[in-house]
């Protein structure tokens, strides 16, 4: 793995979290507890500050990034990224699935108990409302969801990348 440190500011994670041999996590940087970071992810925050909060899980091959002197990147808790994903200068409150290869553009906002479907481009400035399945190029809202889902798919996917990085912390 590389960490490194940037304009004197180093990434700050907690020994339970799980970082991949080859995962690259650069500058300003802070995870919560039980967080994983998964083989190729680069979690770059040298041009803003990137706030990762507990139990979320960052795939193969995912960036996230912030954007200079304007938008920091947020992500809340129980939150998963999914593999080649793009979370760029956004915010991405609890309890939220960013699918496969989707992108989140600059200055959104994705609230709690969402998904961004796999392959979707959030464009910048969207706010994707609670509770909702945005997919598509652009995104646009496709349904909403029952609200017990996010209880058990959601937390069930979350839950399982924390079984995933036990099998490598050994």
């Amino acid at each position: 793995m590389l960490i490194k440190s940037v304009n004197g500011k180093s990434p700050a994670i907690p020994e339970d979290c799980y970082v991949a041999e080859n995962a690259t996590i650069v500058g300003d940087v802070s995870f919560g507890a039980s967080c994983s970071v998964w083989f190729n992810a680069v979690i770059r925050g040298d041009v803003n500050y990137i706030k990762i909060g507990n139990k979320v899980n960052i795939q193969d091959g995912a960036v996230i990034h912030c954007t200079y002197q304007k938008y920091p990147t947020i992500i809340g808790n129980n939150v998963s990224i999914g593999h080649n994903a793009i979370v760029h200068g956004c915010t991405v409150q609890d309890n939220v699935l960013v699918g496969m290869g989707a992108i989140v553009m600059d200055n959104c906002i994705v609230e709690s108990n969402s998904i961004i479907a796999a392959g979707a481009v959030v464009t910048q400035n969207t706010v994707v409302t609670s509770g909702s399945i945005w997919a598509g190029v652009p995104a646009k809202k496709v349904k909403d969801l029952n609200q017990s889902y996010f209880a058990g798919e959601i937390e069930r996917i979350a839950n399982n990348y924390l079984l995933y990085s036990s099998w490598f912390k050994e």
